[in-house]
């Protein structure tokens, strides 16, 4: 069986959808949530708009819209909550990020190159090849000298 290509909604980045259906808007905005009540035991507009860089009144129209979706449950000037379903996402998208920011500090690439890079990536990574992902990650924690071979390896085939 193919695997499945991300569908557009539009010439719009933030319409991608991923490939478990939500699109990198809606991911960002879950991932910022989750984040948020991991950090601090709760979320509000103005953080998530200041994490973000978006007005205010942009981000209130999106959490209606997650409300609205079943991701949340917002309550006006009260904050907001994940529901079971918002929570699983912005899990997994935290879970993908973190994973795929692990993988590349492996190389020791820029923290600018590698945050820009899993922005992109964490919205198209299906399950499998995050688990690929994982595995490699833990052989190379426990591998150090796989690890100088492949970084001896890039070198060179960077040079030229």
């Amino acid at each position: 069986m193919a695997a499945s290509k991300p569908t557009t909604t539009g010439k719009n980045p933030s319409r991608v959808k991923s490939a478990r259906g939500e699109t990198r808007a809606v991911e960002d905005y879950l991932e910022q949530i989750y984040n948020l009540i991991e950090q601090k035991g709760y979320a509000r507009v103005v953080d998530i708009a200041e994490n973000l860089g978006l007005a205010q009144a942009s981000v209130t129209n999106m959490i209606q819209r997650l409300d609205g979706e079943g991701y949340i449950i917002y309550e006006k000037y009260r904050g907001l909550t994940l529901t079971e379903s918002g929570r699983k996402v912005g899990e997994a998208i935290t879970r993908r990020h973190q994973l795929l920011t692990r993988l590349l500090r492996h190389f020791s690439l820029n923290e600018d190159t590698i945050y820009e890079d899993v922005e992109g990536m964490e919205h198209h990574i299906s399950r499998p090849t995050l688990e690929v992902i994982s595995a490699l990650c833990e052989e190379l924690d426990a591998s150090p000298d796989l690890l100088k071979r492949l970084k001896k390896r890039i070198k060179e085939h960077s040079k030229g």
